[in-house]
Parts: structure tokens; sequence; C-alpha cells
């Protein structure tokens, strides 16, 4: 399996937000955005894996800004670590007002997809290879998180086995 460039990955959306898009705040509603979240982060991580995949966490979602009515929503995805069957994927989200030209970052998620074999099981993926600063800094701290993330998990599964929760 050949290693493939971050670069080779980079996915791209955008996203037209409409009236039935918001919630009674009159802002994009949060379920709407993580749906298009989700779609752009999988897009990235096939282009990565060439394989089907599953989402396995969303590791964190900021809301910083809302965005509105009319605004176009810039989704950038990117790779940003790849274990042995998983990938980390960024995603960056602005909104943009087609009006005025303004950009606001609006927000930030980190996503974990499992790469899928035809067999159904989880399957290898290429590794990265980091070509810029950005992408060493994105490399070390989503390997931070993935430390984070998996001792989060043990202690969600010795709790369970504790109170014999499933």
């Amino acid at each position: 399996m050949k290693d493939k460039k971050v670069s080779e990955s980079r996915s791209h959306t955008t996203y037209r937000v409409l009236p039935q898009d918001t919630n009674p705040a009159g802002n994009l509603h949060g379920g709407v955005l993580l749906k298009q979240l989700d779609l752009i982060a999988a897009t990235c991580a096939m282009r990565h894996a060439r394989k089907p995949v599953v989402t396995a966490s969303i590791d964190r979602m900021n809301f910083l800004r809302p965005a509105y009515v009319g605004e176009l929503i810039n989704l950038h995805a990117n790779v940003n670590m790849v274990g042995r069957t998983s990938m980390e994927i960024g995603v960056r989200v602005e909104a943009e007002n087609l009006l005025t030209g303004e950009f606001r970052h609006t927000n930030s998620a980190y996503l974990t997809f499992v790469a899928m074999g035809e067999d159904g099981k989880p399957s290898p993926v290429p590794q990265i290879i980091l070509e810029s600063g950005e992408d060493h800094r994105r490399n070390k701290e989503a390997l931070e998180r993935r430390t984070v993330r998996k001792l989060e998990l043990q202690r969600e599964r010795e709790s369970a086995k504790a109170c014999k929760c499933s």
C-alpha cells in the first residue's frame, strides 16, 4: 500500500444556508451543520483510504460563531493523522456573507473514521506524507488527541464493567 500526501485527500465543499436549515434563534441548526461536516470528512477519509469508511467518533465540535440564512458555509477537511485502520479528519467551517464578502471562522471539529474492507471489518489504510509545517502541527496535535481518546475509552469500559452497564 502506497503512502499518500496530505494534499491528495484534502476536500472542500460549500452549503448555502436556507430558512429550513435554521433553529428557533434564526441561526444554522447544529444538526444540519453536523450532517454536512460528516459528509465532507467522510469524503476526505475515502479519498485517503480509497475504501468505504464509517464514522467512529466526533471528538470535538466547537461552535464559535453562528451562521445565518443566505450565507454560504465553506467546509475544509484535512487528514490530520492515520493509524492502522483509522484516520482523524479535521474540518474547519467558515461562513461567507455573499453580499459583503466577509468570512468568519464558525466551527471546527475532529472526526475519526475507520476504513472498511470487503469483509465488513476494519481494513488498513495508507500512511500519510506530511508536506508542510501546518501538516506536522496538525499531526502532532492529532496524536495527542488520540492518546486522550484512548484513555477516555478505557475509563468508559471500566466504568461499564463496574456497574454492569453496556
